[in-house]
């Protein structure tokens, strides 16, 4: 059975004072909860370790944004595995649509990264969607399964269900437009068959995200689907009570 994960990604939001009291108003909330979903924040790296102080003991975990797959070296500017693990990170978010068009990510650094953090005991959450151009083109699934591929490529199998994948379509994201439930099914029902087709039955147990605009009023709709195995919450997580409410659309569903 997989458990459901709600995920907020804070991006180049607030400041070390403005994550430490968003971060405590949702521990507040669910900090001493014994939960069924699985609660998860990833600030800014400068917020980090600060976030990490003020959750400790909570049932809510941390991750980052992104990461360099070098271990260390001249590579300025570039947050490491290692740094971001010894800020109390347990996840880390990779391969986000904004950092594929905004910065040239390309499916090969996405692969590397995938590789560095599955190395340094970080768990992956590795983005993958296609552009409004490819779904009017009619490529949506041909390059959501080229990024899956190139993202495991050289990946063992016994490492797969280690990793998660959030299907953020491209046109969705920050737009307030989300994909419909039935586009949403679809697409993530594509997903699995990939999964289960390309590297057997076990692949199964692999949690899928959609990461496309999520909010406290469309989450009950698209966490009942059943591939949908929970968020990747974009504005919402910055405001504790949407970000509540689509963590309880999550409790209310989940089987666990």
């Amino acid at each position: 059975m997989r458990r459901k994960l709600i995920a907020g990604n804070w991006k180049m939001n607030t400041t070390i004072s403005e994550a430490v009291n968003l971060a405590a108003d949702i521990k507040k909330i669910f900090g001493s909860r014994v939960i069924k979903s699985e609660i998860l924040v990833c600030p800014p790296f400068t917020n980090l370790y600060s976030v990490s102080e003020v959750l400790a003991g909570s049932v809510i975990k941390l991750g980052a944004q992104n990461c360099d797959f070098h271990i260390s070296g001249a590579f300025t500017g570039e947050i490491s595995i290692n740094m971001i693990k010894s800020a109390g990170c347990t996840y880390v978010i990779i391969g986000h649509s904004e950092r594929r068009t905004l910065y040239g990510e390309t499916d090969e650094m996405v692969n590397l990264k995938v590789k560095a953090a599955l190395e340094g005991g970080i768990t992956p959450i590795i983005c993958i969607g296609e552009t409004l151009d490819e779904r009017n083109a009619g490529n949506t699934f041909s390059v959501l399964e080229r990024q899956i591929s190139k993202a495991y490529s050289g990946i063992e199998t016994d490492n797969l269900n280690k990793l998660v994948i959030a299907y953020e379509p491209v046109w969705a994201i920050g737009t307030g437009i989300s994909a419909t439930t039935a586009q949403a099914g679809e697409a993530h029902l594509r997903i699995r068959q990939y999964l289960r087709d390309n590297y057997g039955e076990s692949a199964s147990d692999i949690r899928i995200l959609y990461g496309g605009s999520m909010n406290e009023k469309n989450s009950s709709e698209l966490l009942t689907l059943p591939d949908v195995d929970g968020g990747l919450i974009g504005g919402a997580s910055l405001k504790p009570e949407l970000f509540a409410a689509i963590i309880e659309a999550s409790e209310n569903l989940s089987d666990l």
